[in-house]
């Protein structure tokens, strides 16, 4: 399966392989892995999707989507001559039984190699695909099956899957994929915590604050408008994405860098959440949807423009004040926002310190501003450290905020990878480190559910914001109460 020098022989099939998940991010980060030298020359490729596509067509398609989703000067003809090889088709109906026995024909059946399933394909395919795997023996001891978000709408519904996939796959033959993990800022707040002597001792609520999480999109929903519509904000990025940051930023240290012991402290922060009931939404919650605007000097529509439904009430914009009821963190809010067709397209955690117990310096007390740690996953990834510093010059002492920078692309070099490359190769690696456990996600869904419940029982519409602005001014109020401000200067 593996040799020295680090490349991989697998199978990998890819449901829903004509679809935009496909084709904007598996076939390119498949592609780049092959670049890297990260295949095995007997590694293969089959996409399979419901409609007839002749193979030549199947990557003539493949070609114009690496075209328009590489990095710039990443094509090599070389390696496109190659990865070329690699691809065929298979027109499947993935509740026809006859379609898997072509898919048996197709797969090498004697564990030399991982096979990998990836559902690219809405939610509700996940279990009949599984069953059906298993109806036609697929499900080999050697075989993956890698999940993409959502799971589920609700906890009912994600417990359905979960329950029809473990029918079939055992635990550890699943990847439930959330691509943030797979970011390498994501990966170095373990670094950050636990490799370094400087940040642990004080990565609590006597020094800390509070913690903003920002993931913020400049984009509307684009070809995404009839799934989106029935999920909204705090399904599609707050139950996954902005859920799994906050536990990377509170777990407890690991006993081991493993698997399973980094995600039982992942599941007991979700499990320490406070729950967010009818009583609290209003002061603890703010949702708002986009209305026409401007973003980036174009005019943009209004969002139930875009999904043609002048009615809609589906949220674009969430902001959540969490708290963690445990020791370390008690007291401590943690300030989660996340909205379309804001500014910016930024994703960042700031840890905001506590302030000097004591100011030495005259006439310095406007200009002193407490520590700021900010970790920026995208899309300029590094970690900055916002410290005090005098201001060079004589004439008297002037304090003035400067940041220390580690820019990844800077210091690094190298091209930073996709999350995608990594989570893939992970996959074929059987390390699970970077993906959900089922707890986990059934866990995220218990503390969502009352938000949306609370929601429903209020009745309210979602606060109107204009497109390029930072959400409705309901955002800036919650987090105004509580004495503080949000951190928008993104550098």
């Amino acid at each position: 399966m593996a040799n020295p020098g680090g490349s991989f022989s697998f199978d990998i099939v890819v449901f829903g392989a004509t679809g935009d998940l496909s084709l904007r991010k598996l076939l390119p980060a498949l592609f780049l892995r092959d670049a890297a030298g990260q295949l095995e020359p007997d590694a293969r490729i089959l996409g399979a999707a419901r409609q007839p596509l002749p193979q030549a067509e199947f990557r003539a398609l493949a070609a114009q989507a690496l075209d328009r989703h590489l990095p710039a000067g990443a094509f090599d003809k070389d390696v496109w001559a190659r990865f070329e090889a690699r691809l065929e088709y298979l027109a499947l109906d993935v509740e026809q039984p006859e379609d898997y026995a072509k898919l048996a024909k197709w797969l090498r059946l004697d564990c030399g190699q991982v096979t990998v399933y990836y559902l690219a394909v809405a939610p509700r395919f996940f279990g009949p695909i599984c069953r059906q795997l298993g109806a036609a023996g697929l499900n080999l001891p050697c075989a993956r099956v890698v999940l993409e978000k959502p799971i589920g709408k609700d906890s009912a519904s994600a417990k359905a899957i979960n329950d029809a996939v473990g029918a079939v796959f055992p635990e550890e033959q699943v990847f439930r994929i959330d691509h943030y993990l797979g970011k390498e800022t994501v990966q170095n707040l373990m670094a950050l915590r636990f490799a370094n002597s400087l940040f642990e001792p004080i990565w609590h609520r006597g020094v800390i604050d509070h913690v903003q999480m920002t993931v913020a999109e400049n984009i509307g929903v684009e070809k995404r408008g009839g799934y989106y519509d029935q999920s909204g904000a705090l399904r599609d990025m707050v139950q996954n994405h902005l859920l799994q940051l906050l536990c990377l930023v509170a777990m407890e240290p690991p006993v081991a860098f493993e698997a399973d012991a980094v995600r039982d402290e992942k599941l007991k922060v979700l499990q320490a959440l406070h729950r967010i009931g009818e009583r609290d939404v209003a002061i603890k919650t703010v949702r708002g949807q986009y209305s026409a605007g401007a973003v980036n000097g174009g005019a943009v529509p209004g969002y139930a423009e875009e999904v043609e439904r002048p009615e809609t009430s589906t949220e674009t914009f969430v902001v959540v004040k969490a708290e963690i009821e445990n020791w370390r963190w008690a007291g401590v809010p943690f300030y989660l926002r996340t909205g379309k067709r804001l500014p910016q397209r930024r994703s960042e955690i700031v840890i905001q310190f506590r302030p000097v117990p004591h100011l030495i310096f005259p006439g310095a007390s406007r200009d002193v501003v407490a520590n700021r740690l900010v970790i920026r996953l995208q899309p300029d990834e590094g970690i900055s450290l916002h410290m005090m510093a005098k201001v060079p010059g004589p004439g008297g002492l002037r304090l003035r905020q400067a940041p220390l920078n580690l820019s990844f692309a800077e210091t690094f070099q190298d091209r930073q990878p996709d999350a995608y490359e990594r989570l893939l190769m992970d996959v074929v690696r059987g390390n699970p480190m970077l993906f959900m456990r089922r707890d986990e996600v059934e866990a995220a869904w218990h503390w969502v559910e009352p938000i949306l419940a609370g929601w429903d029982a209020q009745g309210d519409a979602p606060k109107h914001y204009t497109a390029g602005s930072w959400g409705p001014s309901a955002a800036i109020g919650l987090i105004e109460r509580d004495g503080r401000t949000w951190h928008e200067d993104m550098r």
